[in-house]
């Protein structure tokens, strides 16, 4: 490969990865919406935001489901953000209501 194909390659991978994370950002807002709405019926029902075992189902599924090459363990780290963010949301909103 020669220095310019190899530049051409880089940026078209940079474009490509550009492309994926505006798609993983809609994902991770569709999802946030959908934590919204569970906010909601868990403090009308006077639930805890926190709930160890649907964490821990959810982490069974992406690791389950996950066909690499991120490792299960990897798999786990990413998502224990996204979840972290989430019950931050829910926190928030919960927050938001108090106020009122």
């Amino acid at each position: 490969m020669t220095p310019e194909e190899a530049q051409d390659k880089l940026e078209q991978c940079r474009e490509d990865i550009d492309k994926i994370d505006l798609r993983i950002l809609e994902l991770l807002n569709e999802r946030a919406k959908i934590v919204d709405v569970i906010g909601a019926v868990k403090r009308t029902m006077a639930l805890p935001i926190y709930e160890p075992k649907r964490e821990d189902a959810v982490f069974r599924n992406v690791t389950e489901g996950n066909r690499g090459p991120l490792s299960p363990a990897a798999v786990k780290r990413l998502f224990e953000r996204v979840i972290d963010e989430m019950r931050t949301l829910q926190r928030e909103r919960m927050e938001e209501e108090n106020s009122k």
